[in-house]
């Protein structure tokens, strides 16, 4: 929402001689902060590569047992700006680099990615960041404990969201996002409300950007079955993100997001609820482009 200040200007009347009224010149009015519009802009032919990387702490408490899970990732995907499709930005998706390390109870749990390196598939993106249509991206899947999972989920929420409407320093707005990632045996839902703000402006690589803070606040719901028993999992999480936007060039710079989730996993058959706290950061940087 846009928050606006008004100078108040006073002349300073003075009453002389023969009813002769002066008034002191008004004071000049401080010029307007100029509001600046945010949308991508992603001409045919643009090229952009990301490198993401994450690091995930999970606690469980199991019957006074404490269970302890990490988890660091990283990638490396290529955007490639195939022109407009219907207002929108269709964008070629090529995966360049992935790998995902998992240390739990059971040791190592890291899964196979080498057949994913070169992949590809095409997205929508709409210019103020919302991921219209990740579906190609269902098909390029993965195995990780044995069960399927695929990488839309990890694109569904990849770019910023911008305002909308022109924004001043300090002007916010708000964004909601969600998905639902499915296994063979879990289906868990995640929901996620932002309050962004446009914080300031400072160049990155000599690229004038705006500098955005984000609250986070989410649900987590899902439900699935393991070893024979029903589960089911509900939670909040937290977080904030600062995230950079070239301003004039119309694309996403780099971001670095921090988050804790506190959830619980009721098992029906056993009687028993698991307390589970998870602690997350990340970051996105571009490292090239066309």
């Amino acid at each position: 929402m846009k928050t606006k200040s008004t100078l108040a200007i006073a002349a300073t009347v003075l009453v002389l001689a023969a009813g002769t009224v002066l008034a002191t010149p008004a004071a000049p009015k401080a010029p307007a902060a100029a509001a600046t519009v945010l949308e991508y802009k992603l001409p045919a032919g643009r090229t952009l590569t990301y490198q993401s990387k994450s690091e995930e702490s999970q606690i469980m408490d199991v019957m006074g047992q404490s269970m302890d899970t990490s988890t660091t990732g990283t990638s490396v995907f290529t955007f490639t700006s195939k022109g407009l499709k219907d207002k929108n930005f269709l964008l070629g998706v090529t995966i360049d680099d992935l790998s995902i390390s998992v240390t739990g109870p059971q040791g190592d749990m890291s899964p196979d990615l080498t057949s994913l390196k070169g992949k590809s598939f095409d997205m929508v993106l709409s210019p103020l960041g919302s991921e219209v249509d990740v579906s190609g991206a269902e098909a390029i899947t993965y195995d990780m404990g044995g069960e399927s999972r695929s990488l839309a989920s990890g694109f569904k929420m990849f770019f910023p969201d911008m305002p909308g409407k022109p924004v001043k320093v300090g002007d916010t707005w708000p964004s909601t996002n969600g998905f639902e990632e499915k296994t063979g045996s879990m289906t868990i839902r995640v929901d996620l409300q932002s309050v962004n703000t446009l914080e300031g402006f400072e160049k990155v690589d000599g690229v004038e950007c705006a500098r955005i803070g984000a609250q986070v606040t989410g649900t987590l719901s899902g439900s699935g079955s393991q070893q024979g028993m029903d589960l089911t999992f509900a939670g909040t999480s937290k977080g904030k993100d600062v995230y950079y936007f070239a301003v004039k060039e119309g694309y996403y710079v780099k971001a670095a997001s921090e988050s804790t989730t506190e959830m619980s996993i009721d098992v029906a058959a056993a009687g028993m609820t698991i307390p589970v706290n998870q602690t997350s950061k990340s970051e996105v940087t571009l490292t090239g482009k066309k």
